[in-house]
């Protein structure tokens, strides 16, 4: 099952927690991409093109595996995101390889 996810980052020392988590965020990635689950992210921009938050789009075989991910994700952990919204979404095939 596929899920958008739009996270919203703390306007108070979100930007210095996004650096200094962003590397392990990034690590994370790079294995669900490889094991399939990470379709594609990116990151909000406010007006000066600093980081303010994410996109994603997942796909995880339950909501069950989403939330399971999303307690040990570190953006999450080391609280980057400060409101998460999730809804189920479905990817055209035109842009899901395999």
């Amino acid at each position: 099952m596929q899920f958008i996810i739009t996270a919203h980052d703390y306007k108070v020392d979100g930007l210095e927690r996004r650096i200094a988590s962003r590397k392990e965020h990034i690590a994370m990635g790079d294995q669900m991409k490889a094991a399939g689950t990470y379709v594609m992210g990116v990151a909000l921009l406010d007006e000066n093109e600093q980081m303010i938050g994410s996109v994603m789009i997942l796909d995880f075989p339950s909501r069950k595996e989403l939330d399971d991910w999303l307690k040990v994700e570190p953006y999450m952990v080391n609280s980057v995101w400060e409101k998460v919204e999730i809804a189920p979404c479905k990817v055209g095939p035109t842009f899901m390889t395999k």
